[in-house]
């Protein structure tokens, strides 16, 4: 992965609102604290995709760095 701009490094977060558990801003909200706490124990340089669970822990989405 690379931050030149010929190969740009990007972060992609998908979430299907619709499907969510509850209000949708409160389960966004929670989704973006949880994983932005938990960013700090990955590799930024490497590719990767992690799946999102909303609070009844239903996959939701996808994350991922590339």
């Amino acid at each position: 992965m690379s931050d030149s701009p010929d190969n740009p490094t990007r972060f992609r977060l998908d979430i299907d609102l619709g499907a969510v558990a509850g209000d949708p801003v409160e389960e966004l909200a929670r989704v973006l604290r949880y994983w932005g706490g938990n960013m700090k124990h990955y590799d930024l340089a490497q590719p990767i995709t992690e799946t999102i669970y909303d609070s009844e822990y239903r996959e939701v989405g996808k994350w991922s760095l590339s």
